[in-house]
């Protein structure tokens, strides 16, 4: 496990221990919705109605709790042109583009194993 290699690590960078930055910052990231944001952004700079509409499901509210929490975790960056309407836009971070190889790892790992799991859940329902 990674954090068996972490001994030397400061205290707020221990994945084990509840009150560690590492751990908050890893249960930011891993939620479906921030997932799919930092995938459905790639290499593109999209508006937030672009956004929503690429990431089926997703409500208003949650769209824009994950757009600021990515933001604040410093994996998005937001921009505000000055017009009428406001225009804004999101672009990943280099910090948010290299998690995003780790995010299509997960989704290359889904599809390869997608099969598999849809059998197993039919066995275990059955």
């Amino acid at each position: 496990m990674v954090t068996k290699q972490l001994r030397d690590l400061p205290e707020n960078a221990d994945l084990r221990r509840a009150d560690s930055l590492a751990r908050e910052i890893f249960s930011d990231v891993a939620n479906k919705w921030a997932l799919l944001i930092i995938e459905a952004l790639g290499e593109r700079t999209l508006r937030f109605s672009e956004l929503r509409d690429e990431v089926e499901g997703v409500s208003h509210k949650m769209l824009t709790q994950n757009l600021r929490m990515l933001e604040r975790n410093g994996l998005v960056d937001r921009k505000v042109h000055p017009t009428v309407p406001p225009k804004v836009e999101y672009t990943l971070t280099e910090p948010g583009r290299a998690l995003r190889a780790t995010v299509d790892l997960i989704c290359g790992w889904t599809h390869q194993y997608l099969g598999h799991i849809e059998s197993a859940r039919g066995r275990f329902d059955a």
